[in-house]
């Protein structure tokens, strides 16, 4: 319609209807009609609409914002063209457009008008669009039948059965959020799924009595609990009862669906309930746990039994489902990034691109949803190319409080807890947890959407907290008015034996009978699982194999050798483009530059003894996975893992394409975030042994960010748990004159933390002790966490460098020894440092050619090498005089956790005197000049030059 006065019938309806403001959603709704059924919609609109773009005479589903725009247009031209009208549309046409702006208020606004709360405490907003009236229609309207537009169902209906249809679909015990969602296709598959049930879940008597076996056990076992083990902490699931059931349909239709693996992730409250109900843990092993007399590993810690994982098969019509339950610390929502590396491991492991086998199933509390950063973060990496898991089935266990706060009043500023999800256009269900079937049928429909989709979805369970935080809590004090009246209320399970009774589902004894028939089984300590497969019985052939390194404490000495030609054969591999691939200056003279370091013609750098690292590894099997902010080129610009085409912009990673069947190698530039990024390599690492996994810090200190997944994880999850895990962290340190945020990677944190063998803490100081400490992460006979403090400047430091026959014949040394050639008996002064001091000390004493004064790197921090130190000092028995330098200030770096280590080692009448800056509550001071102030004066104690 390029001219808008050709139609005067439209122009006239257009600027007398009440849209003429152009009503978005009731455009988008109109047009979805429209394509499928033009006759169904107004002759004015469908002209409006048939001049839309069209491929081959057929309508082309344009997006939404276009029509929004040709129609702001379209009412501009005709407001300016055309006089007031001078004729009214018809009554009849009127009240249809209302009726179709009625249809859609549902759609978007429905939810806040659904029955939601068990507990009938939830404001209620008053929605004026949701009443016919607030669109112009009266009672006598509701007995006339109009076009339903694309609402599922008959194409006509009277006005009274679409308010009926739309009620019990919109506002009935489930609230749907979705209108915002950006692709039609989702949006249209919601609305059929949702309003061809009309709020009827249609289940059969099996699935009921299955439902109601399902919550008596998750009632069951909370009261077994509560009356055998009064007082102690168990975090009762009682007023949420509809997890068990909701879950159970999740792994039954699971399987189905062709998923062969569910991994689980969840905090505290329900915990046991899971255990027992759905992985299918013995309750006898759960009372051990209560009596304390399940005490399996005296040599490490243990946790409490409210933070244990689980793995186990469950048999469904699909076939056998893998569920594992993560371990998780008392960190809420920590658990989520965790749960999703360890899914993408398992699908990169079962080669599952489409997550079609493998999916993740997180478990929120309401006021951890809305209240832990971590959430958005997870979030944002949910469709990010390596991080994504095709899709998460996010449970929010909504108990409408956070501990003692209020949800409404205090624990959030959104209207839901939930919100954050809209982030990434996840569907949002909310659902009343004391219906059952709506929660099965929002389960199965959440299933369904992700698998269709492959995309987050969340369901609310809207629900409530019996107890107090805690069994031992009396929550009465702070909410009085709520514990009145869940004191007052029927539980779940009671409602719903009360609906089977009245429907003649089940006999009037049954629901007693089923009560008594699960409290034997408990007494009796037997499994009460459904469909539980035993260990013996069960086929699992993705499981990793950790056999290899279960008690293992990496002392021993590990073959880090290559071969010269397998060096360069792989450099030349790294060295080769596609044809017509064209570098950036800059990278060309890196890559030329590297072609001669293998040959020996130039010293080796770190850029290329790293990436020759990685190569060796993919050569011999091992898989590489590196990832961090920046790191495919790298922070300071030195590793170049992948190269761009100045031409056109194309990528092309060298270490991708090294020969036929050679192991995967991947890297990736991570959104901004540090906390959910590490746990998610962390949860990697934790299910693969066999790959290299890397979390690279842009700046050491940036890793504070993700504090308590180094905390919770990364140093006791061993200790705590039992998970090996070989997650190496790369952490930028050293002083440059950068300031406080940009120098320290804070290695007396990690030393503060390290112990019973739990981390290998290091810090080398060339290209080849780099190249031999990632060989020696894959190929020693354990997996620990190794943390590296890496360089920054050092990696252009002239003096910094190694020789290729040192990557070929070399291995990692611990302790490097003295590099100058010093006569042992003239020496009287010996200096222990660790990192880029080194190189300080050393150009120094070289300028005052000191024959005197031997310095010692300290490569490994931890485990500390004592009798290697102790080897190295016995070739110099004439020292008067030893020192520990650091950069650090004297309360951080290495001094406090490693002094001791060297006063086992000296010699009983040499005192160990410290050289560094003084003690700081900052890391580094801010301003260059004091900076080098500093580092002279430090170095210069260092050899006592006084200078």
């Amino acid at each position: 319609m390029d001219d808008p006065q050709e139609n005067t019938n439209f122009s006239i309806w257009l600027k007398t209807s009440p849209l003429a403001s152009a009503n978005a959603p009731y455009l988008e709704q109109l047009y979805e009609t429209f394509l499928r059924s033009p006759d169904s919609v107004d002759p004015a609109w469908r002209h409006f609409f048939e001049g839309l773009p069209r491929i081959d005479g057929v309508a082309v589903d344009v997006s939404h914002s276009e029509i929004r725009e040709r129609f702001r247009h379209l009412a501009h031209a005709t407001r300016r063209a055309t006089p007031v009208a001078d004729a009214a549309p018809s009554d009849y046409r009127e009240k249809q457009v209302r009726v179709l702006q009625l249809i859609n208020a549902y759609r978007f606004r429905g939810h806040q008008r659904a029955n939601l709360d068990p507990l009938e405490m939830m404001p209620m907003a008053d929605v004026p669009e949701l009443y016919p009236a607030h669109h112009g229609l009266i009672e006598a309207d509701l007995e006339t039948e109009f076009d339903t537009g694309s609402l599922v169902g008959p194409g006509k209906a009277r006005l009274r059965d679409i308010l009926d249809t739309l009620q019990r679909t919109y506002c009935g015990s489930i609230g749907a959020e979705y209108m915002y969602l950006t692709d039609t296709a989702e949006k249209r598959w919601i609305q059929h799924h949702l309003e061809s049930a009309r709020g009827i879940t249609g289940f059969s008597n099996d699935i009921k009595q299955r439902l109601f076996d399902r919550v008596t056990a998750a009632e069951g076992l909370e009261h077994f609990l509560h009356t055998k083990y009064v007082g102690q902490k168990r975090f009762s699931l009682e007023g949420a009862e509809s997890l068990i059931p909701l879950l159970d349909g999740l792994v039954q239709r699971g399987g189905g669906h062709g998923i062969r693996e569910m991994v689980i992730g969840m905090a505290h409250r329900g915990r046991l309930n899971v255990l027992v109900n759905i992985m299918g843990k013995t309750p006898a092993e759960l009372f051990q746990e209560f009596e304390g007399k399940a005490l399996k590993n005296v040599d490490r810690s243990g946790d409490v039994k409210y933070h244990q994982g689980f793995s186990s098969n469950i048999n469904t019509p699909g076939g056998p489902v893998h569920l594992a339950l993560a371990f998780n610390p008392s960190h809420l929502e920590i658990v989520g990034p965790v749960v999703e590396g360890s899914v993408r491991a398992r699908q990169d492991r079962r080669d599952d691109s489409d997550g079609i086998q493998v999916v993740p199933v997180l478990i929120h509390g309401d006021a951890a949803f809305s209240g832990q950063g971590v959430v958005m973060e997870t979030f944002n990496m949910s469709q990010s190319r390596s991080f994504s898991t095709r899709g998460t089935v996010h449970i929010v266990v909504n108990n409408q409080i956070g501990f003692t706060t209020s949800a409404q009043q205090d624990a959030r500023s959104t209207f839901y807890c939930t919100d954050a999800a809209k982030m990434v256009s996840a569907p949002i269900f909310h659902v009343n947890g004391d219906d059952l079937e709506a929660v099965l049928f929002v389960g199965q429909v959440a299933l369904d959407y992700r698998t269709t989709f492959r995309k987050d979805v969340v369901i609310d369970i809207v629900c409530y907290r019996r107890h107090g935080h805690s069994e031992a809590d009396e929550p009465s004090v702070t909410q009085p008015l709520m514990y009145g009246k869940i004191r007052e209320k029927l539980s779940t399970r009671t409602l719903y034996a009360r609906k089977l009774v009245e429907e003649g589902v089940v006999g009037p004894d049954v629901p007693q009978l089923s009560v008594e028939s699960y409290r034997l089984a408990l007494e009796a300590g037997a499994r009460v699982t459904l469909d539980f497969i035993p260990e013996e019985e069960a086929h699992y052939p993705y499981a990793s194999n950790w056999r290899p390194f279960v008690g293992k404490s990496c002392k021993s000495e590990v073959d880090t050798r290559v071969a010269m030609q397998t060096v360069r054969d792989l450099s030349a591999g790294l060295g080769r483009l596609p044809e017509g691939f064209e570098l950036h200056p800059n990278v060309v003279k890196i890559y030329d530059n590297r072609r001669k370091m293998a040959a020996g013609a130039l010293p080796i750098d770190w850029g290329f003894a790293e990436t020759v690292a990685y190569a060796t590894l993919l050569d011999q099997g091992y898989r590489v996975r590196l990832s961090g902010q920046d790191s495919a080129r790298g922070t300071f610009f030195h590793r170049h893992a992948v190269v761009y085409s100045v031409r056109d912009g194309s990528a092309y990673v060298p270490l991708c394409h090294l020969g036929e069947g050679l192991s995967p190698f991947v890297v990736i530039n991570s959104p901004l975030s540090e906390e959910a990024v590490l746990a998610f390599e962390y949860g990697y690492a934790t299910t693969d042994p066999e790959t290299l996994v890397i979390w690279e810090a842009q700046f050491g200190d940036f890793a504070n960010n993700a504090q308590v997944v180094i905390d919770q994880f990364i140093t006791a999850g061993e200790q705590k748990w039992g998970r090996l895990c070989g997650l190496t962290l790369f952490l930028p340190h050293g002083y440059e004159g950068q300031g406080p945020e940009h120098s320290s990677a804070h290695p007396e944190r990690y030393l503060q933390l390290a112990a019973e063998q739990n981390l290998q803490i290091c810090v080398p100081t060339t290209p080849a002790q780099m190249f031999h400490l990632l060989r020696r992460q894959m190929m020693q006979n354990c997996r620990k966490p190794l943390i590296v403090m890496t360089p920054k400047s050092l990696l252009r430091h002239r003096l910094a460098t190694s020789s290729i026959d040192e990557l070929c014949d070399g291995k990692f040394h611990t302790i490097l020894p003295e590099s100058d050639a010093l006569a042992p008996e003239g020496v009287r002064r010996l200096v222990l440092c660790s990192g880029k001091v080194y190189y300080d000390l050393l150009e120094r004493r070289r300028e005052q050619e000191r024959t005197d004064t031997v310095i010692l790197r300290i490569e490994q921090l931890y485990p500390f090498p004592e009798a290697e130190l102790k080897a190295e000092l016995d070739r110099y028995s004439h020292i008067t005089t030893a020192v520990w330098c650091q950069e650090e200030p004297r309360n951080q770096g290495a001094w406090y956790a490693s002094q001791h280590h060297v006063r086992n080692v000296l010699p009983s009448q040499v005192q160990l005197e410290y050289a560094g800056r003084p003690a700081s509550a900052a890391p580094a001071v801010g301003y260059p000049p004091l900076h080098i102030q500093q580092q002279r004066a430090l170095v210069a104690e260092a050899l006592g030059d006084g200078a």
